[in-house]
């Protein structure tokens, strides 16, 4: 696959500047189908870190805006997408992290919302549904919730913690669980 230029680069940017722009909310990058232009050296790292060219992208507004225009396709690749490029990026975990939860309400009323790395803000709820992935070999959790579209967000460690904290307990057969409730959906833990 071609590797993107210099130029392109810049070219890219201004593109999906105006792209965005031009629409309210996120912009529909799902119905958007051009060809792949190639492969970004950009990746985003475990910690919600975006890199291009092996250097940190240090400016947050530059992140958010490519934080709009990624998608995740049926192969499982990560991709950065305008009406007219298609760029394949690589994610190590998650393309973002949940670095802080916000509570409303208590009981079944319970409302937990997540703020993100890139200021997005993710209501647990059926549809962006907290899950915990567990390694076989070492035992460790790894929570996350769903953002959109096939996109999830890592929860920080703070975060899990604070979870773990107003966890409560439901049978599920003859065992129990722990969890927490948002939205009316319960959301177990471990």
């Amino acid at each position: 696959m071609p590797e993107k230029s210099k130029n392109s680069s810049s070219q890219f940017l201004d593109s999906a500047e105006n792209v965005i722009k031009q629409s309210e909310g996120l912009p529909p990058v799902k119905s958007w189908n051009p060809p792949l232009s190639g492969d970004l050296d950009m990746r985003i790292t475990r910690d919600g870190a975006w890199h291009y060219e092996g250097s940190a992208i240090g400016r947050p507004a530059i992140v958010r805006l490519f934080s709009r225009i990624l998608r995740l396709d049926d192969d499982a690749c990560f991709y950065l997408v305008t009406p007219v490029e298609k760029w394949r990026i690589q994610v190590e975990l998650a393309p973002f992290v949940a670095e802080s939860v916000e509570v409303e309400g208590r009981g079944a009323e319970q409302v937990l919302r997540f703020v993100t790395n890139v200021g997005e803000i993710v209501t647990a709820d059926r549809a962006c549904a907290i899950r915990v992935e567990v390694n076989p070999d070492s035992g460790e959790p790894t929570p996350f919730i769903h953002v959109r579209d096939g996109l999830d967000a890592l929860l920080s460690r703070n975060v899990f913690y604070q979870l773990a904290e107003m966890a409560v307990e439901k049978k599920q057969g003859d065992r129990p669980v722990y969890g927490v409730v948002s939205a009316g959906e319960f959301f177990a833990l471990v």
